[in-house]
């Protein structure tokens, strides 16, 4: 059983991926090729934007997105610590500050209610994460970015093809990133990602910083990167969107299933959907009371599962320098020490399923699971200190 089964896919569009690969082998065109711009416009009007500006990676795209709003030294981005390091590691990069809040204890998307009592005069932008393929309360996040006159940057790297209320992800806010790497909902074979707004000044910077600052050849009226989608991988992004609606509703149908075979399992808590949200499940993850007993225990099958992720933000290395401490952040923490990502694709068979689930119940007969974790409310939370022992496990962090 494959944790994310891409040989399945491909097998169902391989000529279709050699007929694209050989036009651009044909054109010669391997930078900024006619399969980029196509590829642009087929991604605007798939979201409901004016604009994709396509670039190298998830990470340029929140990098570019932060250029172009000239965050820079001395500014504050509010962002949550319980996410892959890109989303605050562009901040840093620019030398700007990441301001972490809170996550919700059922979604593990941003809570709403914290942002507010960490705004101050050096917020320049909010940049919430849909988690695991759903997207954070945008409606409100939005609603609290407007009254403070805030930027809000959409990170849809793992919620691309999900909505929000009717809406898509990265279409969403003033800004959306999303990423394209291969393990993503929709994923190349390499590396990319993409930027979606309908505001055409940034749109124009943006352009503009993906080819190193330059407007037209030679004048460079900014600082920019190189951060081009080369023509290869949006030939392949192409033929692969053939497929992703149809993954889109199989993937719900793969979380459903998940969860009716999963709910009643004692040790085990499902993912929550929140009300007018729907999700792609980039990763379909559980939290479960003893996380290695149960990981080993799959393992022992040759079923793969992983932790994302082991570690928070506020608690890595490279980000010492905010001082934070455990127990700053309870919920990031508690999910972190318990999370663990099962098989998911939208190949992925019921029976394969079943053989999961099944193993999940049979592993809740041992002595450290007979204590049932309920599902984590909200009140108290960030008051309850067994939480900070918790994050004592959290030492590692697994690459996507």
């Amino acid at each position: 059983m494959q944790f994310i089964d891409l040989a399945a896919q491909q097998k169902k569009i391989r000529a279709g991926i050699d007929r694209r690969i050989s036009q651009v082998l044909d054109h010669g065109k391997y930078i900024m090729g006619p399969e980029v711009f196509e590829l642009e416009a087929m991604l605007a009007e798939y979201v409901g934007v004016s604009h994709c500006i396509s670039c190298a990676s998830g990470t340029d795209a929140l990098l570019m997105a932060l250029m172009a709003l000239e965050i820079q030294s001395g500014d504050e981005v509010i962002t949550v610590p319980y996410t892959w390091i890109s989303t605050a590691e562009v901040i840093a990069l620019l030398g700007a500050r990441p301001v972490f809040v809170d996550i919700l204890p059922d979604t593990f998307n941003m809570d709403p209610d914290k942002i507010e009592a960490v705004i101050t005069s050096k917020t320049r932008a909010i940049m919430p994460v849909g988690i695991y393929g759903q997207c954070a309360d945008m409606t409100r996040i939005n609603a609290i970015a407007e009254r403070h006159g805030i930027p809000v940057i959409e990170d849809g790297a793992q919620s691309f093809g999900a909505t929000h209320h009717g809406r898509q992800s990265c279409n969403q806010s003033r800004i959306g990133c999303t990423s394209f790497f291969p393990s993503k909902p929709l994923g190349c074979y390499g590396d990319g990602g993409a930027i979606f707004t309908s505001d055409h000044d940034l749109t124009d910077r943006m352009r503009q910083i993906r080819v190193h600052g330059q407007k037209v050849k030679h004048q460079h009226p900014r600082v920019g990167i190189n951060g081009r989608l080369d023509t290869l991988q949006a030939a392949i992004l192409l033929e692969k969107f053939t497929l992703f609606p149809g993954e889109c509703k199989a993937r719900e149908q793969i979380g459903r299933r998940y969860d009716t075979l999963l709910t009643d399992i004692p040790g085990i808590t499902t993912p929550v959907i929140a009300p007018g949200n729907t999700s792609v499940y980039a990763q379909y993850t559980i939290l479960s009371k003893d996380r290695e007993a149960l990981s080993a225990a799959l393992k022992s099958r040759d079923i793969p599962s992983v932790a994302y992720y082991t570690a928070p933000l506020h608690l890595q290395g490279a980000f010492a320098d905010l001082g934070h401490q455990p127990g700053d952040f309870p919920v990031s923490e508690y999910v972190a020490a318990h999370c663990l990502s099962l098989p998911m694709s939208p190949y992925l068979t019921q029976t394969d399923q079943e053989t999961v689930a099944g193993l999940c119940s049979r592993s809740t007969t041992n002595p450290a699971f007979l204590s049932t974790t309920p599902r984590l409310k909200t009140e108290g939370l960030e008051k309850a200190p067994k939480l900070t022992s918790l994050s004592a496990s959290s030492t590692t962090l697994d690459r996507k």
